[in-house]
């Protein structure tokens, strides 16, 4: 699934990497924790997070995810948005609460770390 593909379905106001939209993403996980998410091995995945601070953009990059979708209307600070411009991950924004947005994202047929 297109990035730009999540943020409409998510209805997600784009934050930064507007230039990334195109790309490619086949897993999504959806977590408050990072240590949780350290634990999710797949590769080009979709973080949701209503965590914001920036060991959400570290920890993607350290997972090698393209995107992360702030839930619940979270908006990242403006040294997060330049972190996630330097590390070439889109930031997105979602009203939405994190549940909903991952069945979303499920029902439209992305699916979680494990592939199934």
């Amino acid at each position: 699934m297109k990035i730009s593909e999540i943020q409409s379905i998510l209805d997600a106001e784009l934050i930064c990497g507007e230039e990334l939209l195109a790309s490619e993403v086949f897993t999504a996980c959806g977590s408050d924790m990072m240590s949780d998410v350290l634990a999710f091995v797949k590769e080009q995945a979709v973080l949701l997070s209503g965590l914001v601070n920036p060991q959400v953009i570290r920890t993607a990059e350290m997972m090698d995810m393209k995107c992360i979708v702030f839930v619940r209307g979270k908006k990242p600070d403006l040294d997060m948005i330049n972190l996630a411009v330097e590390r070439d991950i889109v930031l997105l924004r979602s009203e939405l609460e994190m549940f909903t947005a991952c069945g979303l994202l499920y029902k439209n047929g992305l699916k979680g770390g494990s592939g199934k």
